[in-house]
Parts: structure tokens; sequence; C-alpha cells
């Protein structure tokens, strides 16, 4: 981290302090051996550490290659985007895209405790009915459906904090969801906007409008009195106390040891930390017993040699198949309340419209000062003004990418092959989502907010494209890299369990075939509750009842 980033943001020594001193002591005085080792502190990863620790007889190791989260960048919502770029980012780079103008994407991923949970813009979004489903079919599994997942949203994992809903909202959960508070105006003449085009207006994102074809509705977020919680302080923070769960950060997991075709332990090289003993270098770390299946998110999984990823004897390709949501934005230029309409488009709250595009679905929100695009080409030609707010336009794409190794060691980079519009009815699906978003945009509630529009206006069919081709980015939700499923391209099965290996399981949000509607987070606490549920089920460590606490 930064001097900088520290100085603006924390006390360092400070911050350390508040570590739980038992976590301390453990990773001073680290053992070799565990029942399970998780890879990963993120979204997934913490739900299974903190899960699988509820058992004081088993002993959990969870390995975070990035900092600890004691950070007000990361406890402050709003400073999100300052997460962008920094050191608690992976930082990856797709590759430039013909389709895209020769264009680079930047790929942020969350590198601290929490993952991306604790540098995303804190929205939680559970995924549409349709999502699930197609994931039950995938894997022959209707534990990935719909229903149970609902089931799981509703009995293990929220604390939902708006309106009672017991059809559809949990209570008593580890994840604390509200409804975005106090609201800006701006954000009620976008609503009335939405429903004058014919959406639905729904209480909020999940539970019924995740049934629906289509609506709009204010986001639900996981920020509790201005603070950020995300996955890893709502899992795996209160148990660091314990001495059966060890987290160590600043640890890359550069192998996985194997032991025939068992996966056996990992090496991880640690550098050193101020605030801890420990020297810098390698570490192996080991099963304590030679039966239990270990748990691992295998992203950076190096099989030597540059080439596709393999991850298992029969060269199931890990790797391929990459998806994420991909945006556009329209911007509007602002009229005398323009100032406060994007002050409003800044807040943290916000708002979801979801709309279906064949069968694919996308999502309309609004940003603060989004100008018309991430291209010089369309900054000089549309010259968008410092106080204008734009819509995004995100939706599911039909082509896929890939992702190879170009070496053989931990650090060497990854060749991402994005593949954006590399099917063209992407192109044609984001025509449809932008024709929507300047319905929306230009709708007579939102007169008052907007002068006029700045951007793309009514262009040629040529030159619409060149609109999209110049200033399409990402939402981030990448997935599908080790896709759970039956053919030839799934890398585990619908239990997680890469295909050929034993002992190793993937768990996070590279499972998913496609991406979900809206935001990934919630989606990865699933899988990261039903890999916690599957390793206690099998190996008898303790009763659904018992990790349910």
């Amino acid at each position: 981290m930064s001097q900088a980033m520290l100085d603006n943001n924390s006390n360092r020594p400070q911050a350390e302090m508040a570590i739980a001193p038992r976590h301390k002591a453990l990773a001073n005085n680290l053992d070799r051996r565990f029942d399970f080792i998780v890879c990963g502190a993120g979204a997934s990863g913490s739900v299974i550490a903190g899960r699988l620790a509820a058992n004081p007889d088993v002993k959990v190791l969870l390995l975070e290659a990035g900092e600890s989260d004691e950070l007000e960048l990361v406890m402050d919502p709003t400073l999100w985007v300052r997460t962008i770029g920094s050191e608690m980012d992976w930082g990856f780079v797709a590759a430039r895209n013909s389709q895209l103008n020769g264009r680079a994407i930047p790929y942020s991923m969350g590198k601290v405790l929490g993952g991306s949970s604790s540098m995303n813009v804190s929205t939680w979004s559970r995924g549409h009915r349709a999502d699930w489903d197609a994931y039950a079919a995938e894997t022959g599994d209707a534990a990935w459906g719909y229903e149970a997942v609902l089931d799981a949203y509703r009995r293990r994992i929220e604390d939902w904090k708006g309106s009672p809903d017991p059809d559809y909202r949990g209570s008593g959960g580890p994840m604390h969801v509200q409804p975005a508070p106090d609201l800006h105006p701006f954000f009620s003449a976008l609503l009335e906007a939405a429903e004058a085009n014919g959406f639905q207006r729904f209480e909020n994102p999940n539970g019924r409008m995740m049934e629906a074809d289509g609506g709009c509705a204010p986001v639900d977020e996981i920020i509790k009195d201005g603070r950020r919680q995300s996955v890893f302080r709502s899992y795996a923070h209160a148990r660091l106390n314990q001495a059966n769960l060890t987290v160590l950060t600043r640890a890359l997991v550069t192998r996985i040891v194997f032991n025939g075709n068992r996966a056996a332990g990992v090496e991880v090289f640690r550098w050193r930390a101020a605030s801890l003993r420990s020297r810098a270098g390698s570490h192996r770390f080991s099963r304590r017993h030679p039966d239990p299946e270990t748990p691992d998110a295998i992203r950076r999984r190096r099989s030597g040699g540059a080439g596709e990823v393999r991850h298992s004897r029969r060269a199931r390709p890990a790797g391929r198949g990459a998806k994420s949501s991909r945006s556009r934005r329209v911007g509007l230029r602002l009229g005398r309340d323009g100032k406060a309409a994007a002050e409003g488009a800044e807040e943290s709250g916000g708002m979801l419209l979801e709309i279906s595009v064949g069968a694919r679905r996308a999502e309309l929100l609004p940003l603060r000062k989004s100008g018309t695009g991430h291209n010089a080409e369309n900054q000089l030609r549309f010259r968008s003004s410092e106080s204008s707010w734009s819509l995004f336009v995100g939706m599911r794409p039909a082509s896929r990418g890939a992702v190879r190794l170009t070496g053989p060691g931990p650090s060497d980079p990854l060749d991402i092959q994005a593949n954006y519009l590399a099917d063209p009815r992407d192109l044609e699906d984001l025509k449809i989502g932008i024709a929507r978003a300047r319905e929306i945009g230009n709708a007579a509630p939102l007169r008052p907010y907007a002068r006029g529009e700045e951007a793309p206006g009514r262009l040629d069919q040529a030159s619409l494209e060149q609109f999209i081709r110049n200033g399409l980015v990402t939402f981030w939700h990448q997935c599908g890299t080790a896709k759970m499923g039956r053919d030839g391209m799934s890398v585990v099965d619908s239990a997680l369990k890469v295909y050929g290996v034993q002992g190793l399981r993937v768990a996070d949000g590279s499972v998913l075939p496609r991406v979900t509607t809206g935001n990934t987070m919630a989606p990865c606490v699933v899988i990261g509750e039903r890999a916690a549920a599957m390793l206690q089920d099998e190996h008898g460590a303790s009763s659904m009842a018992q990790i349910a606490k």
C-alpha cells in the first residue's frame, strides 16, 4: 500500500491494533497442517472459511494474497472508485480487441480481505430466476435452482432490514442487507421515467423483481450506518479470535501440491509485513488428515509452461469460456437542476432497471460524470460537460473469451482475451439497450434534470456502432473460466469438485456458466454457502444445524 494512500485513508499502526490478538499470534507461530485450506478471502472464500470454522474441532487456513481490510478506503463505501488501480486491485488488463478499435479493457479485481466485496459499489443483487434455473439445468442438480437458492437467501444468508417480507427476504443471517436510504429526488424522477416507458416498479430489486420479465427498483446494499459490511466482515472477521481459524494476508498461492492424483497441500509465498515477525519466503501447508477435501479457489494455479490453464488429468480446459457483463453509457446534458441530479447519481444508492433483450437480460444504472465513453474519439466528438450524468447499459454477452498462461511462474502475466462483440448479437443487443436508455433519459419526468441529450443522439447505424466500439467498458462481473456442468467445457461438477482430481474444489464466480443478472457478489455468497455445506455434510465435521449458527 502506498504511503500516499495510507496518509489519505487510515493510520496503519492504529488499524493493525484492531486485528484480533489471537489472529496475530496464529500468524506469527504458523502451523503447517490444516483440515481445510481456502485460497482467496473473497466473497466465496470468506463464507467457506467462516462456516467451516464454526466447528471448533476443524482447523481452517484462509489465505489471501492482498492486505488487511482495516482501511478507511475499504470501510467507507463512497470511496470505492479510489480502490480501482490501487494496491488492493489485481490490475488485470484484457488484450487489445479489434472489435473495440484496438482498445484494451482493464479488469479490476479485489486483492484484499473480502476480495471484490471490499472494493465494489456495495450493491446486493441476488440473480434472476432464469439464471439459477439455467445453472440447475446445466449441472443436473436442483440444489442450484432458483427455489433452493431463494431458500438459502431467506434461511441462511440475509439479515434484511427493509419492510418484512418472509416469502422473499431473510432475517438473522450474516449478511446485513438494506434498501438504499434517503434516495435523492433525482431517483424518484428516474423511476417515474422508467415507469412511463413500461417498466414495472418493485419495492426492491430482489425477490419478486427477480421473477419478472423486467422492472425497476432502488438498489439493495450491504452498508450499515455508512460503513461497508463486506463478505469477509460478515462471515469470517468475528472468528479471528478462534484458535481453529488462521487467516494469512500477503500470502500468494504459487502451487498446488499433489500426492498422486490428490491435492495434498499448497505452496505459498509470503512477504514481510511490518506487524508480523514471519520472514518473507515460501511456505508449504498441507492437510492434517489424509482424507478431507480441500476447497480451493484455483484461479491462479500454474500448470507449468505457457498455454491454456488446465486443472485436471483429464485436461478439462479451464480458462476458456470467460464471460463478463459489459456496458455502454448514454450521457445527458443537464438543466437548471443538473448539479443536484449529478450529485444524486453519485450517491452510493441508486436504482436498477432490468429489461429483457432476446434470451439475455440487461440492466440500466445511473452514473455521475460518466461522460460519453473512455475513448478519445468519443470524448472529442461529444465533449460531455462536467456535471453530466449517464445511464449505464449493461447486459449478458453472447461472446465468450479465454484466459491463457504466458509462462510457468506465478508472476507471469495472464493473457486475457475478452473477445467483446465477437458474437454479432451483442452489438445488436447493445443498440436496443441504448435505445431504451435514450427513451428513459429523455422522458418527461427527467426534463427538470436534463437540458437535452448530450450523447449519442440520433446517429446512423454506422456511427452508433462506432460509438459503442469506442466506449464499451466492463461491469467487472467476470465468470465462467472454471464453469460447473456436465459437458466437455466444464471444469467442476455440481459439487464443485474438479474433474479428474481428488481433494480439490473451485468455489468462486468462475464456476458460473453465465453471468447473473445484476452484480455477482450475492451469487458468490451462495456458492460459498453451497461449498461449505457440502464439505461439512461429506466429512461429518458438523451437522447442518451447527454450521448454520
